[in-house]
């Protein structure tokens, strides 16, 4: 993925993408992301072929795979994919124009909300899909201009839920995989009895361990983690 400039013109290719601020890069396709009840509703509105307005909005908890979803979403229909923070308005008086399918990534905190505005109904007049990701729902957003909070509020919705049991077992396996640590049976089911039933939680230690092991050039242990993720773990016993 590359950057671009704020002013410049892109069509839905790969070539085009904004780059997202990721430390290692995973292949965040459809066949590599967990499913589980927590998200059908998710995958069921994504799996259409028609959207009211062409839109759609998803929203959820952090570490719930909406990233995921979006950038499969985006490989699978074409779509240009772009990270809502980093919009900003061109001195110059240029911006953002896109052709084809968009994704926006951290939807409910734009940089600049009339580039936002300006993106949904350029895609809205070329008869274009928007898929949006944000951890809340736009009526719990809030947005100065109302020409995009009404936009925004008339906006199908879907949503991703904190993992169920089985499927956080599997993410946390899946986590220290992508990032190819090797981790004893019993430290990773140790670690998810006591870490917090959310997947943030897992994000976060499996990020923090990493950098921990890699720092110290050490295995990843129960005494390294007790050590690096006192504000996450539950009391033994």
């Amino acid at each position: 993925m590359t950057k671009r400039d704020a002013g410049g013109a892109a069509g839905g290719h790969a070539s085009a993408q904004m780059a997202f601020p990721l430390r290692r890069v995973t292949a965040m396709t459809s066949e590599r992301f967990i499913n589980g009840p927590s998200n059908a509703a998710a995958r069921a509105w994504l799996a259409r072929s028609q959207w009211p307005d062409g839109r759609l909005w998803l929203w959820g908890p952090s570490g719930t795979g909406k990233t995921h979803l979006l950038t499969a979403w985006a490989h699978e229909h074409d779509a240009t994919v772009l990270d809502a923070r980093l919009f900003s308005r061109s001195s110059a008086g240029g911006r953002i124009r896109v052709q084809g399918n968009l994704a926006i990534d951290n939807a409910d905190s734009p940089g600049d909300e009339a580039t936002m505005l300006h993106l949904l109904n350029d895609a809205f007049a070329q008869g274009d899909r928007v898929l949006m990701a944000g951890q809340l729902p736009p009526s719990r957003s809030h947005f100065m201009l109302p020409d995009l909070a009404s936009r925004l509020r008339a906006t199908a919705t879907t949503a991703t839920g904190e993992p169920e049991d089985d499927l956080r077992a599997t993410l946390l396996l899946s986590l220290l995989a992508d990032r190819q640590l090797v981790v004893s049976q019993s430290v990773t089911e140790w670690l998810w009895r006591h870490l917090p039933r959310t997947g943030n939680a897992l994000v976060s230690a499996v990020e923090r361990l990493d950098e921990a092991a890699l720092a110290r050039k050490q295995p990843i242990t129960r005494a390294l983690a007790m050590e690096m993720l006192p504000d996450l773990l539950t009391p033994e016993g």
